[in-house]
């Protein structure tokens, strides 16, 4: 075995015993692994998220860093481990600053085992190093890619102006662009707190035995805690007297409530069924401005006021629009999928007069009518288009062969298989025989497009 190998698998060996499962994970019998780094906050962390509004969340945790890394035959004693590091919070700019920092590392340490000198720096320096300080701000509406790629120019922790093309590709950004990151931070501080409380003993409030958390349940607004074997029996007779109102916390005058989510951990299905059932009625015959937080890890009842579209949930203080049930938006109008789309259209193109009147009164006519035209628009598009595989945009073929020209970017590509053709001889594509499109270029093209022959689509 050569040094470089020994070394290699004496340093493998040492981050599997370092490190549990959930945080290395090595592949089998090979030279390449991740690493899931979650820092150490500061006490009384917050996230600031900016709108029309500002609100601040106190925070705990934060998604992990994720650095995966392949080591070379020759590694280390000649090359560096290649790498990428990914994050759902930093911003591409960020992470090119920390992919920099460790190939200083790499070039101060060449020729010994580095991977551990990385992972300390990236667990224990990344906030210093970024500059990243409490409050942490996120865009409201807007996730950490959006907001990136909608700048020209971005600002690194040196002040100076950083473009796009000085992005460093080994910096990843987990996020896809039309996901809600205020809500994917919250929910995984919920999780991890959830995590550490499972992991604690805790006496019982009702038969003062000592359980773990993972056997218990918390009341969020108070922070009463009792096993779960006492407050299971506590909620069936309440809910089997049909007291879906009072399924507080037993503390004498305490008034903090279980949360629906809660209350399903714990009791049957038939029992959840009626309390479901029990608790709407109630809630449409008393508070008809009544809606639920959205967030899966809370679900608490929210006041809405009138003519009002924001939410704010008492317990976990998540702003949300009452329509969409994402992050606030203020004026901006509600974010939808396709099929969100497509779903509210054929309900309201199906709908009776009434429930008609219903939907444009629960949404306003004026989404219900974007819906429509959206979702129209876009069947539309899936159906006649084809997206240039250079820019995106969408592309209508009228007429002509399959060399096609795209209208916004001049780029070349083939109608059929999608693929970018050559700038200088574009007809190369369908002229060689190795090519799946061989003989192709006008395959497809009705036979009256056929007296331009000498023409093409652009």
């Amino acid at each position: 075995m050569s040094d470089d190998q020994e070394a290699k698998k004496d340093e493998l060996l040492a981050l599997t015993s370092i490190y549990d499962e959930e945080e290395f994970h090595r592949v089998e019998s090979g030279n390449e692994g991740e690493i899931h780094l979650c820092l150490e906050l500061p006490p009384n962390f917050k996230l600031l998220v900016k709108g029309q509004t500002s609100t601040e969340y106190d925070i705990s945790f934060l998604p992990p860093l994720v650095l995966s890394f392949e080591l070379p035959a020759d590694y280390p004693s000649v090359s560096s481990p290649i790498f990428t590091i990914s994050c759902k919070w930093l911003t591409r700019v960020q992470i090119t600053a920390l992919c920099k920092r460790l190939d200083e590392l790499w070039e101060e340490n060449q020729g010994n085992v580095v991977l551990f000198t990385w992972i300390q720096f990236l667990k224990e320096e990344t906030l210093e190093f970024l500059g990243i300080q409490s409050p942490l701000e996120i865009q409201s509406n807007c996730s950490q890619h959006q907001c990136e790629s909608g700048q020209k120019e971005a600002v690194d922790i040196s002040g100076e102006k950083s473009k796009p093309q000085d992005l460093d590709p080994r910096a990843v950004q987990e996020v896809d662009p039309h996901t809600d990151i205020l809500t994917q931070l919250l929910d995984f501080d919920e999780a991890q707190k959830q995590k550490v409380f499972d992991g604690k003993v805790f006496c019982c409030g009702i038969c003062y035995s000592e359980k773990l958390g993972s056997d218990s349940l918390l009341f969020k607004e108070c922070q009463h805690v009792y096993c779960k074997a006492c407050i299971k029996e506590y909620f069936q007779i309440q809910i089997r007297d049909g007291k879906v109102q009072y399924l507080n916390c037993p503390e004498p005058k305490c008034m903090s409530m279980a949360t629906p989510t809660q209350v399903k951990l714990l009791v049957g299905e038939d029992e959840f069924a009626r309390y479901d059932r029990l608790l709407l009625q109630s809630s449409l015959d008393l508070m008809a401005d009544v809606v639920y937080c959205p967030r899966m890890s809370c679900c608490m009842a929210v006041m809405v006021e009138p003519d009002s579209t924001m939410g704010i949930c008492p317990s976990c203080r998540y702003a949300f629009c009452t329509l969409c049930k994402r992050s606030y938006h203020g004026l901006s109008n509600c974010i939808a999928t396709t099929d969100e789309l497509r779903s509210l259209r054929d309900e309201y193109i199906n709908a009776s007069e009434e429930g008609k009147k219903f939907l444009e009164k629960r949404f306003g006519k004026r989404v219900i009518q974007k819906a429509v035209e959206e979702s129209f628009s876009t069947d539309w598009l899936k159906s006649n288009t084809k997206r240039c595989p250079c820019c995106g945009s969408n592309i209508e073929k009228v007429h002509g062969c399959n060399k096609m020209t795209c209208s916004s970017c001049q780029k070349y590509f083939c109608w059929i298989c999608l693929g970018a053709l050559s700038k200088v001889n574009p007809y190369s594509h369908f002229n060689n025989p190795n090519s799946p499109c061989y003989n192709q270029l006008f395959q497809g093209v009705a036979l009256e497009d056929e007296e331009g022959f000498g023409s093409d689509e652009d």
